[in-house]
């Protein structure tokens, strides 16, 4: 019987490991449009200019939206987060051309993700602590997400931290795929400590990267189980990465 080629992710096939990428600054550089995109949901919730963005970096999007508020003398309640997240969903979705425009693929960032769907029985996605919807804007416009399953990642949730999310993706994938992946079938590649805490509270495996403000020593120090430069040497990014999920590993 004839047919067309296999979808990567087709259902048909048996995915028994999980690869999971953090986004900013381990894939990607959104820097500009971010702080632009917050600028603007902070005036349209609060009525005040942003004078002062929180860090980012290895954080979930209601911890910065949190400090942000705090550092600009906002005093926060709880509906300034969905109120927050809306506005910032929507800043998002007007400056997708200044995403294509602004925004970068990190050096060998597309290359591993190429190369690492290829790994047998892997199955591959996102994990971040952004929005779902912003997520997917960067990853469509910066052409990545043709790499990723985008219906098994991980995303922000305001109920459980990202540690859980890669629990919730696990899951997720299993059922899709009806198949079993173990904990230590599981691997998150991501730039800072606070994400190799994430995978170690979901015990998972963790490549870390010193493309991010940590650098190769502190990624050791967290606890990586591998830890690279950057993602520009393809072959030791897919070896790791098999290493540390295949069935002998």
């Amino acid at each position: 019987m004839g047919g067309g080629p296999v979808s990567p992710y087709d259902v048909r096939v048996r995915r028994d490991r999980l690869i999971l990428w953090n986004l900013d600054h381990t894939l990607l550089d959104a820097g500009r449009v971010t702080r632009e995109a917050y600028a603007e949901a902070f005036t349209a919730v609060t009525g005040r200019p942003m004078v002062r963005m929180a860090p980012t970096a290895g954080r979930t999007e209601s911890e910065i939206i949190f400090e942000t508020l705090a550092f600009n003398g906002v005093q926060t309640e709880d509906e300034h987060l969905e109120a927050f997240t809306r506005a910032l969903e929507t800043a998002f979705a007007v400056r997708r051309d200044k995403v294509r425009a602004h925004a970068r693929v990190l050096p060998g960032a597309a290359e591993a993700l190429q190369a690492a769907e290829r790994l047998p029985g892997a199955a591959q996605s996102v994990l971040t602590g952004s929005l779902e919807a912003t997520a997917r804007i960067k990853l469509a416009e910066l052409g990545l997400d043709r790499h990723l399953d985008l219906s098994v990642g991980g995303y922000f949730s305001p109920v459980y931290p990202k540690g859980a999310t890669i629990e919730t993706s696990r899951i997720k994938t299993a059922q899709k795929h009806g198949t079993t992946i173990a904990e230590g079938a599981t691997v998150l590649i991501a730039d800072h400590p606070l994400d190799v805490r994430a995978a170690q509270i979901a015990r998972a495996r963790c490549v870390g990267v010193a493309t991010g403000t940590a650098t190769e020593t502190e990624l050791r120090g967290a606890g990586a189980d591998f830890v690279l430069p950057t993602l520009a040497d393809t072959a030791a990014v897919v070896a790791a990465v098999d290493r540390l999920t295949r069935r002998d590993g």
